[in-house]
């Protein structure tokens, strides 16, 4: 394996040197850290065959930890993170695994601000690694789209999600995917306070409304999130877990040369591919961007990019994509039909929001808005537990017990015996058409329910007070409802004695995790009413 790994490094060093003059030569030194001072102390041993980058190209280390990598005017030099060891952090837990290599800085004409100019490239860019105890068995937390445009919508993605988690036990880490603010990147320095309160490592993720707007090419439109957070794609990894971090938003779109397309530049999938030589097979790959990879015809994503990131992953029995940016939540299957290369499905999981449907509903006692996703999803959050290259992923609704996991609606009241359309919704906030899920009246037989698509009613009911309602109602209406990918139903049994009678609904996941959930509702006696007068 040495030799393999020596003949590795050797053949990135020659593919260097092609390279045209213009070109240097980072160098560095990956190190481990003993003291955690930052910076290499005469005893500290340089680490071998851990990967470095220059966003495109990866090598690893050498038997004393030293890497060198070609950079133009434009890299960012990052370590990939080696199971079994952590970067330094900042004061608001961000690992700080890069350097920045602009000269020149940012361009001038940027809106909120870039990178300053960082001059002459230094003679040695190091990397200090510290040990620490990494199980194989791990969680992690995950938030899709904070997305604050204004300091009283980080308020309430303090007061609704971060109050909640502050201090929260047994977490490795956290990731978000993307939108951390809404297009005012001065909130990206709330932001990160909000998220070091956390206490744990935290990632993050570029989405389109942490871009730079006023630029001309997709390759300026991340300089404000690099200057707060550095690349917008790398790895690192944790455990048998190897994560892949990428910025999916073109912009402008290069169809149109206006507004955004999903998608990824050549140097980004060469950067994959790249990575990806160094990783066992046998290990998960999860895949983080924002936009999800679904697409019709390719209007929302571009599908030669994604047919290319399957094609990469062909030889990964284990993977999980990760994404949020539609405000709804859904669980994505790709197959053989979709590109992908396996008889196992591609799982995406697309993550419901903390900000939920953009900070929408009447307030709640804390005077955080309800809001309430447009397919009927609570906001919320989500765990992610890994156990080797196998994983496990359970929603957490904000402010709920953890045992939230359906929400039921029917009717309050039917008539004894008489004809009803009225039925028994379940919307199942993890579930998709694949799953089970049964319903029990009284105690009796579990029966299936049927998946079906169509909005929540229970979701619309919610919107009839903003727009049957004679006064203002503080905060602000809700979306329109969309069909609902979790969604089941049965008729609501009319039949039965007069009387009140329970229903019980229960639902279980792709990892086994079954959820029980409880209602009821009224069985009264059929009024005759008397036949209209005759004329």
């Amino acid at each position: 394996m040495k030799h393999q790994l020596k003949a590795f490094i050797s053949s990135g060093l020659l593919l260097f040197s092609g390279w045209s003059y213009a070109q240097e030569m980072a160098m560095g030194t990956v190190y481990h850290d003993q003291n955690n001072n930052g910076k290499r102390d005469k005893k500290e041993v340089g680490l071998p065959n851990v990967s470095v980058s220059n966003g495109v190209e990866v090598v690893l280390t050498d038997a004393n930890g030293k890497y060198q990598l070609p950079v133009g005017d434009d890299n960012i030099i990052f370590v990939i993170k080696p199971s079994g060891y952590i970067s330094a952090l900042d004061n608001n837990n961000l690992p700080q695994s890069y350097y920045i290599h602009k000269p020149k800085g940012s361009p001038e004409n940027l809106t909120y601000k870039g990178v300053a100019p960082t001059g002459a490239l230094p003679k040695s860019i190091d990397f200090g690694l510290q040990k620490t105890d990494e199980s194989d068995q791990f969680r992690i937390l995950v938030f899709g789209d904070p997305q604050a445009y204004t300091e009283q919508e980080l308020a309430f993605f303090n007061r609704g999600i971060v109050d909640e988690v502050e201090g929260i036990k047994g977490i490795s880490f956290g990731i978000s995917l993307g939108d951390l603010v809404g297009d005012n990147l001065d909130l990206h320095h709330g932001y990160k306070k909000s998220i070091s309160r956390i206490g744990v490592p935290w990632y993050n993720v570029i989405g389109n409304h942490d871009m730079n707007f006023n630029v001309t090419a997709d390759s300026l439109s991340d300089e404000t999130f690099e200057t707060n957070f550095g690349p917008a794609n790398y790895a690192f990894n944790y455990g048998k877990v190897h994560f892949i971090v990428l910025d999916d938003i073109l912009y402008p779109n290069p169809r149109t040369g206006k507004g955004y397309l999903g998608g990824f530049r050549k140097d980004q999938l060469d950067f994959v591919e790249n990575d990806l030589k160094t990783v066992p097979k046998d290990h998960l790959i999860v895949l983080a961007f924002h936009i999800p990879l679904e697409h019709n015809n390719g209007d929302v994503f571009r599908a030669e990019d994604r047919q290319r990131l399957f094609d990469l992953l062909k030889d990964y029995p284990n993977t999980l994509s990760l994404s949020a940016h539609t405000h709804l939540q859904n669980q994505l299957f790709y197959t053989k039909e979709n590109g992908w290369h396996q008889a196992k499905p591609h799982h995406e999981y697309n993550a419901g929001t903390t900000s939920g449907d953009w900070y929408s509903g009447q307030l709640d006692e804390r005077g955080v808005p309800t809001t309430t996703m447009r397919d009927g999803t609570p906001n919320g959050y989500a765990f992610i537990d890994f156990d080797n290259n196998n994983y496990n992923i359970r929603y957490q609704v904000a402010g709920k017990d953890s045992k939230h996991q359906i929400n039921v609606f029917h009717a309050k009241v039917v008539g004894q015996g008489k004809t009803s359309r009225a039925a028994i919704y379940a919307n199942f906030f993890m579930g998709h058409h694949g799953n089970k899920v049964e319903y029990s009246v009284d105690g009796g037989e579990w029966k299936v329910m049927h998946p079906t698509n169509a909005t929540d009613p229970a979701y619309l009911a919610s919107l009839y007070p903003w727009d049957n309602g004679d006064t203002l109602l503080p905060g602000r209406r809700p979306s329109d409802a969309v069909i609902s990918r979790h969604l089941w139903w049965a008729a609501l049994p009319a039949t039965l004695p007069v009387g009140q009678h329970e229903i019980r609904i229960r639902a279980t996941d792709d990892y086994g995790n079954t959820y029980e959930t409880s209602s009821s509702y009224r069985v009264d006696p059929t009024k005759n009413y008397p036949d209209p007068p005759q004329k």
